[in-house]
C-alpha cells in the first residue's frame, strides 16, 4: 500500500504488511512497542515506552511532530518519509505514516507505523544545480517578484507570452511588459500572496498578451509567497500556463448547454429562429442574422434549391453586440434577397457551410435593396469576418445562419465546427416549430369547422356564446356548445365536452357534435338523445378497442381511440317559446343556472345522470317553466373549476356572484363572466352559452280542439283559411295550408283514437300541426297508380318544406312547416 506525502513529498512505498506498528498517547509519549519496532530501530521495549517519539528521530524531523499530533487530534492522518535515529546512533530512513486510532481502554491514541526504506528509494540531495535544471528547463513559464512586484528571476519559458527575455525584465512590473493585460487583477493577487501569505492556485487569466495581441487567451496562474529564514515575506513566485484551448472548449461546452436549453422553448418559428441568433452573441459572434425560407414560416414543405432561381427569405432574427449594426440591416419578418453569385446562396443551394477569415473591406455587402438607399461596403459596417451555416433538417434547407465579428478573434476552423454543431440543435427545433405551424393551421380549420360561427336565426332565444380553451398554442380543446331549431319555433341548447385537449379532442367533439344534431333532427326528447350518445359513445371506444368487449379482447395495435366520446359530458335543453317550457337532461355535467328578469339566480335542480360510455342509471329529464326574460345559463365545469378545489359549490357561488353583475346585453356579459371566473390560461377548456328567452306572442299561435270524426275536416279547412286571412298571408299559402290540415287531419282521424288537436304557428314559417293519441309512427309509401289512399304523407312531403313527427307524453304530433316568403322560383 503506498501513502502521499503532503508538504511537497513524493508518493513513496509503503508496505503496511512489512511496517513495524507502535503505539502514541495524544502528547506523542510511546504507549505500545513491538518486537518489529526494535528490530527495526533497535531499542527494547522497557526503553522506548513513556519516551517521546520524537526523541527517536533526527533533530528535523522531531521538530515536526508536534505539528503531526495537532493533525491527528483534528482526526486526520500523515504519510511521507522521516530519519529515524537507531540505538547506536545512526541514521535510518523510514517511510512514516501517522494516523489517529482508539487505544483498547477507548482513549485516543496515534498509531504510527515504520517502514524501512529499500535501497534507491531514500531520494536525491536536491543540490542547487538540479534545482536550476528543473526551474530553468521546466516548460512551464515561472517568474520571481520582489515585495514591490519587480521583476527579479524569469525563466526562459516565461517569454513565450511575450515581454522579452529575462533580463529584459529585471525591475520592470507586469503592467511594463504586458501593457494590453489586466494587469491591476493580476497584481491584486499577488499583493493578497504576500499579505496572507495564502497560495493562490489555478487563478484563470481570459484576455490577450502581447505573443497574441489579435486573438483572445486563456492562462492558468499560481503565486506563492517566499520567505526568509525568519518567516518575513521576501517576494513570491508565480507560473503561467497556456490553457486556451482548454477554456474554449469550456466555452463550446456551455455555449451548447446553454442553446439547449434556451433555443426552441416555444413552437413559434421566430421565436425559435430569434432564440438562435440571441445565444450566437456574443459567445461566438459579434452579429448574427437568421434568414428562413417563406414556405417555412408558412409551415410548408421546403421544395429542393437550384441556383439558377431567386430564392425568397426572411428575416426571421438576428441580434448584434453593437447599437450601430442592426440599423444597417434588414428588419425582422422582412424579405431578403441575396445576389445571384453570392456566398449565401451557394450554401443555400448546396446545403454547405462557408467560411473567410478576412472579408474584402471595400467588397459589397451580399443583399440586395440596402434599407439606408445604397449598399454598404463591409469596411462601412465594420465586418471582417464570416461563417455561413445552412440550417438543414432532415435533410431539408430551411434557411441560412449568417456569424459575423468586428474586433473578435477571426473565425477557424473550430469555431464553424462549433457554428455548425449549434445550428443543427436549432433546426430541429425550428423544423419541429415548422411542423407545428403546419399541424396548428390544419386543426384551426377544423375548429372553425366543428364549432359554429354564428348562432342560426331563430326567434326563441337571443344566445351569446364563448369558449376559451386550455391549450393556448392550439386553441383547440373538447368543449363545444350549440344550437339547433327544431320544430314548432322550438331550439335545442347544447353544451358538453369531452376528455382531453387539442387535436384528438376537438376531433372527438366533432364525432359528438354531429351525432346530437342528427338525434336532435328526428325530435327525440332531451333523455333520450343522452341514452342515445351513450349507447354510440359506448360502441365507438368497442370499435376502437379502448374499452373490452364482449370478447374480452379490449386492446388494440394503438391506432384506434384517439376520438374516443367515453367518459364526455352534456346538457342537452329544449325551449318552446309557445308556453315557455324547457326541458332538460345532463350526462355527467353541471346544471344550468337560471338568471331571472328581476337578476335573481338560481340553479336547476336537474338529476346528474352519468357520464356517455360509463354506464349507469338512465337519464332523467326536468321540465321547467320559465318566464319571458330569463336568461338559461349553460357551461362546462371548466367554468366553476378554481385552483384545486373543482366545480363544487364555491365554483357555484362564485358563478352566481358573477351573474348577479352583468349587464343586459348578453354578448359584453358572457364576455365578462368568463374574464372573471377564468385566468387567461385555464386548467380546462371552458364553454359558455348565454340564451335569453323569449314567449311568441298570444296572436302568433291559433289551436283547436277537434273530435275524431271525419266530418270536421271540411270545417278545419274553413277555419285554417280564416285564421290565414287574418294573418294576411296570401292565397297561394292558404291553399297549400289547407291541403296539409286536410291530409293530416285525415290522417290522424283513420289511424288514432281520442282526441284530435290542430295547430297553427306563424313564426318565421307557418307552422301546421296535428295531434293524436296514436302511438304508432307514420310512414311515407309510395302508392302504385291503381291504390286508392296511402298518397296524404307523399302529398304533405310534397307541399312542405320540412315535416316530421315527434311524440309527447299523450301522444304523437305529425307537423308540416312552409316558409312565409316565396322563393324566386
Amino acid at each position: 500500500m503506498g501513502g502521499q506525502k503532503e508538504q511537497g513529498g513524493a508518493r513513496q512505498g509503503f508496505d503496511v504488511a512489512d511496517a513495524a506498528p507502535l503505539l502514541l498517547d495524544p502528547h506523542g509519549l510511546v504507549t505500545g512497542w513491538t518486537v518489529h519496532a526494535e528490530r527495526l530501530l533497535g531499542h527494547g521495549a522497557a526503553e522506548a515506552v513513556g519516551r517521546k517519539f520524537a526523541d527517536l528521530l533526527a533533530n528535523e524531523d522531531a521538530e515536526r511532530m508536534e505539528d503531526l499530533l495537532d493533525r491527528c487530534r483534528a482526526g486526520k492522518d500523515w504519510t511521507g518519509l522521516m530519519t529515524a535515529v537507531r540505538r547506536d546512533g545512526h541514521p535510518v530512513e523510514v517511510g512514516v505514516r501517522v494516523t489517529p486510532t482508539t487505544a483498547p481502554q477507548g482513549r485516543p491514541a496515534v498509531l504510527v507505523l515504520l517502514s524501512e526504506l529499500e535501497e534507491g528509494t531514500r531520494g536525491w540531495d536536491m543540490s542547487r544545480g538540479v534545482l536550476e535544471q528543473i526551474v530553468v528547463g521546466n516548460p512551464i513559464g515561472i517568474a520571481i517578484v520582489d515585495t514591490e512586484l519587480r521583476y527579479v528571476w524569469s525563466n526562459a519559458a516565461l517569454e513565450q507570452w511575450g515581454g522579452g527575455q529575462g533580463r529584459t525584465r529585471l525591475g520592470l512590473r507586469v503592467a511594463d511588459v504586458q501593457p494590453g493585460m489586466d494587469s491591476e487583477a493580476v497584481e491584486e493577487r499577488m499583493r493578497h500572496v504576500l499579505e496572507t501569505g495564502e497560495q493562490v492556485v489555478g487563478y484563470e487569466y481570459v484576455g490577450r498578451v502581447r505573443s497574441a495581441p489579435l486573438r483572445e487567451t486563456a492562462h492558468m496562474l499560481s503565486f506563492t509567497r517566499l520567505e526568509d529564514d525568519r518567516g518575513d515575506p521576501m517576494g513570491l513566485y508565480y507560473t503561467v500556463v497556456d490553457v486556451t484551448d482548454r477554456h474554449r472548449a469550456r466555452q463550446r461546452l456551455a455555449l451548447l448547454d446553454r442553446a439547449g436549453q434556451y433555443i426552441g422553448r416555444t413552437l413559434d418559428v421566430m421565436t425559435t429562429a430569434q432564440e438562435l441568433a440571441d445565444v450566437a452573441v456574443p459567445g461566438l459572434a459579434d452579429f448574427v442574422t437568421v434568414d428562413l425560407l417563406e414556405t417555412v414560416l408558412r409551415g410548408a414543405e421546403p421544395a429542393p434549391l437550384t441556383g439558377s432561381e431567386r430564392v425568397p427569405l426572411r428575416r426571421a432574427g438576428h441580434r448584434s453586440l453593437y447599437e450601430d449594426l442592426p440599423r444597417t440591416v434588414v428588419d425582422s419578418g422582412a424579405v431578403v434577397s441575396y445576389l445571384t453569385d453570392s456566398p449565401p446562396v451557394w450554401c443555400l443551394t448546396t446545403g454547405r457551410s462557408w467560411r473567410q477569415e478576412q472579408l474584402d473591406p471595400l467588397a459589397m455587402e451580399w443583399a440586395e435593396g440596402a434599407p439606408c438607399g445604397r449598399e454598404s461596403t463591409f469596411l462601412e459596417l465594420g465586418l471582417q469576418s464570416v461563417m455561413i451555416v445552412p440550417i438543414r433538417a432532415r435533410g431539408v434547407t430551411l434557411g441560412l445562419t449568417t456569424f459575423f465579428r468586428r474586433r473578435q478573434n477571426p473565425f477557424d476552423a473550430d469555431d464553424l465546427h462549433l457554428a455548425e454543431d449549434l445550428v443543427s440543435r436549432a433546426a430541429v427545433c425550428v423544423d419541429n416549430a415548422r411542423r407545428y405551424t403546419r399541424e396548428r393551421d390544419a386543426a384551426l380549420v377544423l375548429q372553425r369547422s366543428l364549432l359554429p360561427r354564428r348562432m342560426p336565426e331563430q326567434d326563441a332565444v337571443d344566445v351569446a356564446a364563448c369558449y376559451r380553451p386550455a391549450d393556448e398554442l392550439t386553441g383547440l380543446g373538447g368543449d363545444w356548445y350549440d344550437l339547433i331549431p327544431l320544430s314548432s319555433a322550438r331550439v335545442a341548447l347544447v353544451v358538453g365536452e369531452v376528455p382531453g385537449h387539442g387535436i384528438d379532442a376537438a376531433a372527438a367533439m366533432g364525432r359528438l357534435r354531429t351525432a346530437v344534431r342528427t338525434l336532435a333532427a328526428i325530435d327525440l326528447p332531451p333523455e333520450e338523445v343522452l341514452a342515445h350518445l351513450d349507447d354510440l359513445a359506448l360502441r365507438s371506444a368497442r370499435d376502437d378497442g379502448d374499452v373490452e368487449g364482449d370478447d374480452g379482447e379490449g386492446d388494440s395495435d394503438g391506432g384506434g381511440g384517439q376520438a374516443n366520446t367515453v367518459g364526455s359530458a352534456c346538457v342537452y335543453v329544449v325551449y318552446d317559446p309557445a308556453d315557455g317550457r324547457c326541458t332538460l337532461a345532463a350526462a355527467g355535467h353541471p346544471a344550468p343556472a337560471v338568471v331571472a328578469p328581476d337578476g335573481t339566480v338560481s340553479f336547476v335542480d336537474l338529476p346528474q345522470g352519468p357520464a356517455l360510455g360509463v354506464g349507469g342509471p338512465p337519464f332523467e329529464a326536468v321540465e321547467v317553466s320559465l318566464a319571458e326574460g330569463s336568461t338559461l345559463v349553460l357551461h362546462t365545469d371548466g367554468l366553476l373549476a378554481h385552483g384545486d378545489d373543482g366545480a363544487d359549490q364555491a365554483g357555484r357561488e362564485r358563478l352566481r356572484r358573477a351573474l348577479e353583475g352583468t349587464e343586459r346585453e348578453l354578448r359584453p356579459s358572457c364576455r365578462a363572466v368568463v374574464d372573471a371566473l377564468v385566468p387567461s390560461r385555464p386548467g380546462d377548456d371552458v364553454a359558455l352559452l348565454m340564451a335569453r328567452t323569449k314567449r311568441l306572442a298570444p296572436e302568433q299561435i291559433a289551436a283547436w280542439e277537434l273530435p275524431p270524426d271525419p266530418a270536421v275536416v271540411a270545417d278545419a279547412r274553413r277555419t285554417t283559411r280564416d285564421q290565414l286571412s287574418r294573418w294576411g298571408l296570401d292565397e297561394e299559402l292558404k291553399f297549400t295550408t289547407e291541403l296539409l290540415v286536410s291530409e293530416l287531419l285525415t290522417n290522424a282521424i283513420r289511424h288514432a283514437s281520442g282526441r284530435v288537436r290542430l295547430r297553427l304557428i306563424r313564426e318565421r314559417t307557418l307552422v301546421c300541426e296535428v295531434l293524436d293519441s296514436g302511438a304508432s309512427a307514420p310512414h311515407l309509401r309510395h302508392p302504385r297508380a291503381m291504390d286508392e289512399g296511402g298518397r296524404g304523407l307523399l302529398l304533405v312531403s310534397q307541399l312542405a318544406e320540412r315535416w316530421g313527427t315527434r311524440f309527447v307524453p299523450d301522444g304523437k304530433i305529425i307537423w308540416a312547416e312552409q316558409p312565409l316568403t316565396t322563393s324566386p322560383e
